[in-house]
């Protein structure tokens, strides 16, 4: 019975230690600053301004059949 109990506790130890230290914890602490979500690098397919290049690149009377 005693060794169940141990065996509970350190379970539970184990548990609140991987709350507190874990994978996660990283993600939670920079997750205050914007800075670094404002110079991200945006790929070409979520770039409002490039998807706008190419759209009207493509509208500039030429055809693109290239005949």
């Amino acid at each position: 019975m005693a060794y169940l109990l141990a065996l509970i506790a350190v379970v539970a130890v184990a548990m609140l230690c991987w709350k507190a230290f874990g994978p996660q914890r990283a993600n939670r602490i920079g997750a205050g600053r914007t800075e670094s979500r404002r110079n991200r690098v945006i790929g070409p397919d979520d770039d409002p301004e490039f998807l706008w290049h190419i759209s009207h690149k493509g509208h500039d009377g030429d055809s693109g059949s290239g005949e």
